[in-house]
């Protein structure tokens, strides 16, 4: 059997939903399921945060969920945890299509819900964004700036789209990054300092993606978040 998250679901048909799952080793899979009556209604598991094992079927890009089951305890997540995993969810369901083959999403998204329902932290957002933008191919590297120079801690890059990060003189250049924060990202070794730059870089890298339409998530945790002196809240 195979196992996976529910990244969202919504009412499709007589007594059917819609679910977006995140699969491991293959990536998002859309099914649509029956969600029974009584004692043998699956809705109280299928639900986000909540591992599972199950099977489906089907050649169309929509398949039909034949047997599902929790394979563990919900993963237990509150406050700002709760809306963070909620940003991650909303995120993937909008970048990730079917048809991206993003095998190595699965495990980075489980170790990234297991550290939030360890303790609230900002890098686990970082972390998840970055490989979903490694997956999806737009993600310049983060090692070599655009000469193929190795980045030096002390020196700042102005991110170039479809080129990667320049090297510039002035620090307060637009889009421009310290390579100490670039190299914290790539090692996923994120420190206080680094959030505020870190967050900028991520929202302007998947801004194209996204689209004009606004996270709801973000909305709602901008609503909710706690102040703090690295970059005014929490939010993702």
């Amino acid at each position: 059997m195979k196992r996976g998250y529910v990244l969202h679901h919504r009412p499709y048909r007589e007594s059917s939903v819609l679910v977006n799952l995140l699969v491991d080793g293959i990536g998002r899979v859309d099914v649509v399921a029956r969600t029974g009556s009584g004692k043998r209604s699956i809705k109280s598991i299928l639900q986000p945060f909540q591992p599972l094992i199950f099977e489906f079927s089907g050649k169309s890009e929509l398949k039909t969920l034949t047997q599902v089951e929790a394979a563990a305890p919900a993963v237990p997540l509150s406050g700002q945890s709760l809306f963070a995993g909620m940003y991650i969810n909303e995120l993937l369901v909008r970048t990730l299509s079917v048809q991206h083959n993003a095998e190595e999403l699965f495990l980075i998204y489980h170790q990234a819900l297991v550290g939030l329902a360890a303790k609230f932290c900002q890098s686990q957002l970082r972390y998840i964004e970055l490989a979903l933008l490694r997956e999806l191919g737009f993600m310049p590297s983060l090692s070599r700036d655009t000469q193929g120079e190795p980045l030096v801690a002390e020196d700042y890059y102005q991110l170039v789209p479809e080129l990667g990060f320049q090297f510039v003189l002035n620090s307060r250049a637009r889009n421009a990054y310290q390579g100490a924060m670039l190299t914290a990202l790539n090692d996923n070794q994120l420190t206080d300092a680094h959030f505020l730059s870190a967050k900028l870089l991520m929202r302007s890298l998947l801004t194209p993606l996204l689209g004009t339409k606004p996270l709801l998530s973000r909305q709602l945790f901008a609503s909710t978040a706690v102040p703090t002196k690295i970059d005014g809240n929490n939010s993702p």
